[in-house]
């Protein structure tokens, strides 16, 4: 009997910010194919990922499970835990095809390139970065060297990476390589490009497109230096300055250049599936491992911080009637249980340690888009090692319920508490609010409950009384 089950393509960006989209109300991008995916589909505009740096994130939504519950909390490290088997293994093992394009960092890429893992991948095109720092391995620098490039001197001239050469280009070429071949089953595909992920150096064909002088600039106040001055031993890779001496606005420009760029390649993609007759039998899924801080409260790039632009990431899905098209759901929702929905679209029964649940119902209008989890959490443990330096070893959480934000930096005894319904962008931090004491003291009752709840690794099943 043929397989009925639907392909799956699996589009992860790095590093994109939740407030990228003009469907979704940015009116300085140009994002013309994920908005036609908005229209068409559902978008969940309230989605978290598990942690604002990539490694322990990937983690998470490979497995289902929380980072911690993983055992892989850091950026850098050198193995991954063997248990528990992957997405991509469960669903290679149940017939499908999978497919792997890009990024795929659940272990280190320093010094070397990344070692396989039992990942159940038949095809695997791999690029951690779009630089030639690997001798061997790196599919992307081998196929720029193949056609005459040099992917060093590119990224120094004025034209920086040109499109043609361009990881996101290779990544849709590579895409489109394993579409055209022959099967009989369903096929799942994941593309995880680099972009946006900085250094900002965007082709300057599309970096001209954008002027920084028409650019809204980050959420900053002056009082940002001073409340980050206080957390200036919980780890972050950039320093505070003002967005002028980031000069922020540029920056914002070079990254809505390079989402404009992944917008034209993903259109390539969609296009492909359309050609091939396969629209009404493929989940699309659209989303990033976690967000930027791009100026935010005297912030660039990422680290041990849990502000909305870095947490907070799109997540859309389309799939032709299945399920429901111009849906825009905003109920708390987290990267996590993007898992379980790939397990119950490719007709598996999630295993009990999977610690997500399939958002299917929100998108078949069988459950309430305005309420689907009570509290949603993130969390950021340990990216120093001894022997590197640039980190303080920082432990972070963040538990969200409702209009409501509590941060607790652990080492610090540090904290921030937002009401994001009245200060959508975290200037106003209540941790040492009187009025809100009781409140705090109750979302850190709650938050610690969680942690033990959800990460807590008890060992090996239970068999007997004692």
């Amino acid at each position: 009997m043929t397989d009925q089950r639907p392909n799956i393509l699996w589009y992860c960006t790095d590093q994109q910010r939740f407030d990228t989209i003009a469907a979704l109300g940015n009116e300085y991008v140009h994002t013309p194919t994920i908005d036609r995916l908005v229209h068409d589909g559902v978008a969940f505009t309230s989605a978290y990922c598990q942690s604002p740096i990539c490694t322990p994130s990937r983690s998470s939504f490979m497995t289902g499970m929380y980072p911690s519950r993983v055992h892989n909390t850091r950026n850098g490290n050198d193995t991954f835990p063997g248990d528990p088997p992957l997405i991509s293994r469960l669903l290679a093992d149940s017939g499908y095809d999978c497919g792997m394009v890009g990024k795929f960092h659940l272990v280190s890429s320093g010094y070397r390139t990344e070692p396989r893992l039992d990942d159940g991948y038949s095809f695997w095109k791999f690029s951690h970065a779009p630089r030639d720092d690997w001798e061997t391995g790196h599919d992307y620098a081998d196929w720029v060297k193949e056609q005459g490039g040099d992917l060093d001197a590119m990224r120094e001239s004025d034209e920086r990476v040109r499109p043609e050469l361009h990881q996101t280009k290779w990544a849709t070429d590579m895409a489109l390589e394993f579409l055209e071949q022959e099967r009989n089953g369903p096929w799942m595909l994941s593309i995880n490009i680099y972009d946006p992920h900085p250094p900002f150096i965007p082709p300057k064909e599309y970096a001209d497109r954008f002027n920084a002088d028409d650019m809204p600039g980050p959420w900053f106040r002056e009082s940002d230096v001073k409340q980050q001055a206080a957390f200036a031993d919980v780890d972050f890779q950039g320093e505070v300055r003002t967005p002028d001496e980031h000069e922020a606005k540029d920056l914002q420009a070079k990254y809505y250049a390079m989402i404009a760029q992944i917008d034209d390649q993903f259109a390539r993609l969609l296009k492909a599936i359309d050609d091939a007759g396969q629209t009404e039998n493929t989940l699309i899924i659209f989303t990033s491992d976690h967000g930027e801080a791009l100026g935010d409260h005297g912030l660039m790039w990422k680290g041990c911080r849990f502000y909305e632009g870095l947490v907070r990431v799109p997540l859309i899905f389309r799939w032709p009637g299945r399920i429901t098209s111009g849906l825009q759901a905003d109920g708390l929702v987290e990267l996590l249980d993007v898992t379980s929905t790939v397990m119950e679209v490719a007709g598996l029964e999630q295993p009990d340690y999977m610690q997500g649940r399939s958002l299917m119902p929100v998108m078949t209008g069988d459950a309430a888009p305005d309420h689907i989890r009570d509290s949603v959490r993130c969390e950021y443990f340990d990216a120093l090692h001894p022997h590197f330096t640039g980190g303080t070893g920082a432990f972070g959480t963040m538990y969200r319920r409702g209009q409501w934000k509590l941060v607790i930096y652990h080492k610090q005894g540090l904290g921030e508490l937002y009401d994001l319904e009245a200060d959508p962008q975290e200037f106003d931090n209540l941790w040492d609010d009187p009025q809100h004491a009781s409140l705090r003291a109750e979302l850190i009752f709650e938050s610690f409950n969680s942690h033990v709840n959800l990460t807590t690794d008890v060992g090996s099943e239970r068999i007997a009384p004692m």
